[in-house]
């Protein structure tokens, strides 16, 4: 079991919010899907100075604790920011890491060793050299699964078919991530992934409970 994981129970990676925006609007849906039985609430506002990004992450911690103290909040990119977080003592579990942040090892190093540190990947060579830093990672991100507007990696989509290579080549937990949708769920659930990464099909639901309720019963089945 990882560091991460260690602390505080296993660490559930079914249904993994990504947010979107600043506002009310935001901190409301993290709440909201925490509430329902996210696991995972990932803070990114990919324009916000570090400041902002800071006040948002402690403001979402603070909902998300209030609404499911099991769910663990993540920062997006920002390690540092995630750092000053945990020392005003706000509920942040660690930091989601793409290919060009800071480096996992710097990361541990940062943030310690009970700390929850993923890492984006979509290739099978991102993948097995994500497997060499096992010791220090909780999981991985693999996408994107469909083409999407909120983030474009330069990657060809995976598919459905395109995740049971990568989850064989790890023994880390692999989160799909890429426009995925609630009707996508069970299908992915049947590859081996740990999770769905959720973006616009949480933060633009009317109930965005509903629609964690649904992505948890897709991963429910045999």
């Amino acid at each position: 079991m990882n560091a991460g994981a260690r602390q505080s129970g296993p660490l559930d990676l079914r249904c993994y919010l990504v947010t979107s925006g600043t506002g009310r609007r935001t901190v409301e849906v993290a709440a909201a899907a925490a509430g329902a039985g996210a696991g995972v609430v990932q803070v990114r506002a990919k324009g916000a100075t570090a400041t902002e990004l800071l006040e948002l992450t402690c403001a979402v911690a603070e909902a998300v604790r209030a609404a499911n103290p099991t769910a663990r909040v993540l920062v997006d990119d920002r390690a540092d920011v995630a750092w000053a977080a945990r020392s005003r003592g706000a509920a942040v579990h660690g930091v989601h890491l793409g290919q060009d942040d800071l480096p996992v090892a710097d990361a541990r190093e940062l943030l310690g060793p009970d700390a929850i540190i993923g890492l984006t990947t979509g290739t099978l060579e991102l993948v097995r050299a994500a497997e060499e830093l096992r010791g220090a990672l909780d999981y991985i991100g693999a996408g994107p699964f469909r083409l999407t507007p909120t983030k474009d990696s330069g990657r060809p989509p995976l598919g459905v078919s395109g995740y049971g290579p990568l989850v064989a080549a790890t023994r880390l937990p692999v989160v799909a991530i890429g426009d995925v949708t609630v009707a996508d769920a069970a299908a992915l659930a049947g590859t081996g992934v740990a999770g769905v990464v959720m973006v616009r099909a949480l933060m633009e639901a009317a109930d965005p409970g509903a629609v964690v309720r649904e992505v948890l019963t897709g991963f429910s089945g045999p």
